[in-house]
């Protein structure tokens, strides 16, 4: 039963389907493997078993009378705090929403339900979302199933360290600096980061809350490139209020040898240290490609100006999580601006200053990030997608101390200020471009690592073909030792 635990979520549909097991028999076995490692692990927070058991058995009851409810049928499976789902709270790691109860779902979660998924818990975040590690004063702290030392990567993180753990069947992330991407990395999944838009965003912000926020997007994670394929096609499409005018269409990729890719490969930054056992296994991996037929330059780049995207990165960032600051908070980054304005160039002194942006200052920083976006266009002419980290280093010990804009980590055995490494989430989110993180082995020192795939806008399936041929040629999800 342990191998059925880590089947992907499309074989586990079909095995339900096919009644080779049933519904509440899988979500038996991992509410066991909670019961059994989440001690540990603290990834899966919020538990609705006993709802969760009534579901299954009401697929399994459709799948004797020959009934199937979508591609999920029957698949137990998790979804991020951050989500709303009735009957349960979304406190986004903070004391005082501990009692916020929503009275309707998530649209995205509506489009699970609907696909037949089984929903059976939540897992754990940051406070506030802010974070590459992921614990709050609400549930905790939540570790890396490869090694309890080291975080899960944030803000997503219980969600990728319950999949690498084999406690859930799929899962459900978001991300607007890395939050799908970095988990995925640190744990070894793979993890999907839509074209901005591609994904309703109806339900996972603040409560009152009805805009979305810039570079905010909603993506799967998953143990295999099928899921996110599967997944992505049912939450993907307009929100409730624009289904009556427009519907989606993404390009299919051509079917492609190894040979017809052509491919840029970036692995070093000009903003941040870049860790050299992370850079030579990805070059290793760039070499597997290359031998493969591949078209591969480690030069091309956008005519993008890259540590000028990186700080427009960090003001549009600050500027759309600033909103949800209250009068007092809003007010003390009005006084740091004062340190800005005297050639302060720090992460905090940049929170200060996105968080305090006139429109007309958003307005001028995303008409530059426009003239961006022309160029990315302009560079995917010549190449289908560029290679790139998700994150600077692998995963790092857990620190809790202070605020995440003094914290530091190791970085080829040199401390290094741990918000640089948002050079590798800003890369895309800043021009609203998807991504997809494919595990590609281990390091050195026996920790997973990703390689981020960035396509052209709209082009997701594009970064998913690629993905998959990574995960037939290079091996895909490894298990966790101890997990088996």
């Amino acid at each position: 039963m342990t191998e059925i635990a880590f089947r992907s979520a499309t074989e586990l549909a079909a095995t339900v389907r096919q009644r080779e097991i049933s519904s509440r028999e899988l979500l038996d076995l991992y509410v066991e493997r909670i019961e059994r490692y989440d001690p540990v692990l603290n990834a899966v927070v919020v538990r609705r078993y006993e709802e969760a058991r009534q579901r299954a058995e009401a697929a399994d009851a459709a799948t004797a009378a020959g009934e199937e409810w979508g591609p999920l049928h029957g698949v137990p499976m998790t979804i991020k705090e951050a989500f709303d789902w009735v009957g349960t709270p979304t406190t986004r790691g903070l004391v005082r929403l501990a009692d916020n109860y929503p009275e309707t779902n998530a649209e995205v979660v509506d489009s699970l339900l609907g696909a037949g998924a089984v929903i059976f818990g939540k897992t754990n975040v940051p406070a506030l979302l802010a974070d590459w590690q992921s614990f709050n004063d609400v549930s905790g702290t939540t570790s890396n199933p490869w090694d309890p030392n080291l975080v899960p990567g944030g803000s997503s993180g219980g969600s990728a360290a319950a999949l690498a753990a084999g406690l859930t069947g799929l899962e459900l992330g978001s991300d607007i600096g890395g939050s799908i991407r970095n988990p995925a990395h640190y744990c070894g999944v793979f993890g999907h980061k839509p074209t901005m838009g591609l994904v309703s965003n109806r339900g996972p912000d603040r409560p009152g809350q009805h805009a979305s926020s810039d570079m905010s997007v909603i993506g799967p994670m998953a143990r295999s490139t099928t899921d996110l394929e599967v997944t992505l096609d049912v939450i993907a499409g307009p929100s409730k209020l624009d289904r009556r005018g427009w519907h989606l269409d993404l390009p299919t990729p051509p079917r492609r040898a190894p040979s017809d890719w052509r491919v840029a490969v970036m692995l070093d930054s000009p903003c941040c240290a870049q860790d050299d056992e992370l850079t030579e296994h990805l070059l290793g991996v760039v070499d597997s490609l290359r031998d493969l037929g591949m078209h591969v330059d480690e030069a091309a780049r956008p005519s993008v100006d890259m540590e000028r995207a990186h700080h427009v990165f960090w003001l549009l960032l600050r500027a759309a999580t600033g909103v949800h600051t209250s009068d007092e908070e809003y007010d003390s980054h009005e006084l740091g601006v004062a340190a800005w304005e005297q050639g302060d160039r720090s992460y905090r002194a940049y929170a200060d200053r996105g968080t305090t942006l006139t429109h007309r200052e958003w307005f001028q920083l995303h008409d530059e990030r426009e003239r961006m976006r022309l160029a990315w266009a302009d560079f995917f002419e010549g190449f289908d997608l560029l290679l790139c980290p998700a994150a600077a280093s692998t995963a790092f010990p857990h620190d809790h101390e202070g605020e995440r804009p003094e914290r530091t980590i190791i970085v080829s055995g040199r401390s290094e200020p741990a918000p640089d490494q948002l050079f590798w989430a800003g890369i895309s989110s800043t021009v609203y471009l998807p991504s997809t993180v494919a595990p590609v082995g281990l390091t050195r020192s026996g920790m997973p690592c990703g390689v981020q795939i960035i396509a052209p806008y709209l082009r997701d399936r594009d970064s998913l073909a690629f993905a998959r041929l990574i995960e037939g040629e290079l091996g895909g999800f490894i298990t966790p030792p101890g997990y088996e």
